[in-house]
């Protein structure tokens, strides 16, 4: 009898791992360096060596469903990695097949953000939901849309990118994709950091907590929420666009899908109601009357360190 899955979440730098039962408890979960290892074959012979112990402590591999596995530019479909410009992995990576023959079970593969919309369906405050969107505002912004109980893949595995949907035409140039006034342009973490820079830059003699720190270096999207906790205007201000931006495109997210919630998920969302308070003014503010006042916009309330894992986890258990 199958009692636990592997949730595997690969990420730029990092790549976090842990069993998991169907409730969605992680009995034992470790981490390990993404692009460390020589080529993906490297990495899922190291994954097997770190995972291995754990197995056993669990009670051996027959007492695994599956491994599910988050990734950037997850193919469900396929089980492949496709063009993932934070991995060393060039091309297209048959992952699922790798991983599968490696551990002998079976492997669910999905995109990052999917694999998040899955963890909050099963395990958070999306559970019983079946029309909601989940937000992912990190380094980037990554989004999983759920109607009628279902992930949406599109046609071919990728659908979603709400990151990339053109929210301010001809506006910042995204350097990963060479698309400008992208919505990961400005709601992400990254996008933050460049907000504070050009809000510093405009106004050259305005005061501001921001300008103790170095433009290169020490300017993140944390040190602007410190700033704007002890009353910056700048560093407010910065929240207040963002927001904006963001609360305009979640209103665009709803008129396409008229979903139940949005959950927002990732480092941003630490900046708490700096972030909240503009995002739901512009959204409600965008929005046609039918649907005003309707979509519940909500932080996430998985543990931030353990989201990942369960997420990827629960594409073994969804049936």
């Amino acid at each position: 009898m199958s009692d636990f899955a592997i949730g595997v979440d690969i990420g730029g730098t990092n790549t976090k791992f842990g069993i998991v039962d169907k409730h969605g408890k992680i009995l034992s979960q470790d981490r390990m360096l993404t692009n460390e290892a020589e080529g993906v074959q490297g990495f899922v012979d190291e994954l097997y060596e770190k995972l291995t112990p754990l197995i056993e402590k669990a009670g051996g591999i027959e007492k695994f469903a599956g491994i599910g596995v988050g990734a950037p530019n997850g193919n469900y479909y396929s089980g492949t990695i496709e063009y993932a410009a934070n991995l060393k992995w060039r091309g297209i990576i048959p992952f699922a097949k790798i991983t599968s023959d490696k551990f002998s079970l079976p492997v669910k593969l999905t995109n990052d953000a999917n694999a998040a919309a899955m963890g909050e369906m099963k395990y958070g405050c999306a559970k019983g939901m079946k029309h909601f969107i989940t937000i992912t505002l990190g380094t980037g912004v990554g989004s999983g849309i759920v109607i009628d109980g279902k992930i949406v893949l599109g046609h071919d595995g990728f659908a979603g990118e709400l990151g990339h949907t053109i929210i301010r035409p001809g506006g910042r140039l995204h350097a990963g994709t060479g698309i400008r006034g992208s919505l990961e342009s400005y709601a992400s973490a990254t996008g933050v950091r460049e907000t504070a820079i050009e809000l510093l830059t405009k106004n050259p003699k305005e005061e501001s907590l921001l300008r103790d720190y170095s433009i290169n270096d020490l300017i993140t999207s944390k040190t602007v929420y410190d700033c704007a906790v002890k009353g910056d205007n700048i560093a407010n201000e910065v929240f207040n666009f963002t927001g904006q931006i963001l609360g305009e495109a979640l209103a665009n997210f709803v008129l396409f899908s008229s979903p139940e919630a949005i959950v927002l998920f990732g480092g941003l969302t630490k900046a708490g109601d700096l972030i909240m308070h503009p995002t739901r003014q512009a959204m409600e503010a965008s929005l046609i009357q039918i649907f005003k006042n309707k979509v519940k916009l909500i932080f996430s309330q998985l543990n931030e360190a353990d989201a990942a894992i369960l997420g990827a986890s629960a594409l073994i258990w969804d049936n």
